[in-house]
């Protein structure tokens, strides 16, 4: 009983403590809004931020590439060479492990 009493007495003196402790807990940890579920949002976030950013250079480098095939027909010509091996009736294509791009 005298362990009781003195379990309350610090309870009275501590009660704001324990009341901050209490609500960081459940703000930190157990809410549906807790403080590492908007941390792990906030990296998801940023990581789609870098692949959104990807993506737009992605199709920029791809839109100037065919812009770049509807003005010169010369430009089909090299991409077939370079990309896909392709040759001249009369002609030899040598190719080295070093130049085939996975």
């Amino acid at each position: 009983m005298d362990k009781l009493i003195s379990l309350w007495d610090f309870v009275g003196r501590h009660k704001y403590l324990i009341t901050l402790a209490v609500a960081f807990v459940v703000i930190g940890f157990l809410d549906r809004n807790s403080l590492l579920r908007r941390i792990s949002l906030a990296r998801e976030e940023s990581r789609l931020l870098e692949e959104i950013d990807k993506y737009r250079t992605e199709y920029e480098e791809s839109t100037e590439r065919l812009n770049e095939l509807l003005i010169d027909s010369g430009a089909i010509e090299r991409i077939a060479r370079e990309k896909y091996f392709m040759k001249k009736p009369n002609e030899d294509i040598y190719v080295f492990e070093g130049d085939v791009a996975e």
